[in-house]
C-alpha cells in the first residue's frame, strides 16, 4: 500500500543536520512500517524531496522503463537525476539526519518546513517556503486551469 503524506510542519534543524521527523507523518506511514528514505535535491524547487524507499523504487522503475542508458541525453539525465541524492533513516529518537551537502544545496537554515505532498515529503527553508506561495487568486486560477475541465471530480 502506498503512503499518502499530508500536512505541513515547522521544525528545527540543528547544526548536525538533524530534525525531529513529525509524528503525524510517522503515523501516516504506520501501515508501510518504513523508516528508511531517499532524500534528493528537488528538480524544480529550492527544496529537498524525501521518498520512502518503496516510493523511490517505484520512481526509479518508471524512469528505467522510459530511458535508454545508451542514449547520450538519457544518460546525462540519469546522472543528474541521481546526483544530490542520499539514503537516510530515522534514529531511535525519530530524527532524520540530512547530509551537510544536501542541507547546503538548498540553503536550509535552522527553521525548516516539512510538507507532506502525496507520495513524497518536501523539506524547505522556512523563509524560502513562505516566499514560494502563490496568492489565493493565482492558486484559484491555477486550480481552474488544471482541474476545471475534469468532469469526474
Amino acid at each position: 500500500m502506498m503512503t499518502v503524506f499530508t500536512g505541513d510542519f515547522d521544525v528545527k534543524l540543528d547544526a548536525k543536520g538533524r530534525f525531529l521527523f513529525p509524528s503525524s507523518l510517522l503515523q501516516q506511514m504506520e501501515e508501510s512500517n518504513e523508516a528508511a528514505f531517499v532524500v534528493k535535491k528537488d528538480i524544480y524547487e529550492p527544496c529537498l524531496t524525501v521518498y520512502t524507499k518503496q516510493e523511490w523504487q517505484r520512481q526509479v522503475e518508471t524512469i528505467r522503463k522510459n530511458l535508454n542508458p545508451f542514449n547520450r541525453e538519457h544518460n546525462i539525465f540519469l546522472r543528474e537525476f541521481f546526483k544530490d541524492t542520499a539514503e537516510c533513516a530515522l534514529d531511535s529518537s525519530n530524527r532524520m539526519v540530512i547530509p551537510k551537502r544536501l542541507v547546503q544545496s538548498v540553503n536550509l537554515e535552522s527553521e525548516i518546513c516539512v510538507i507532506g505532498l502525496d507520495t513524497k515529503i518536501e523539506i524547505w527553508d522556512k523563509k524560502q517556503y513562505e516566499k514560494s506561495h502563490p496568492s489565493s487568486e493565482n492558486f484559484a486560477e491555477l486550480a481552474e486551469k488544471i482541474l476545471g475541465n475534469l468532469g469526474n471530480l
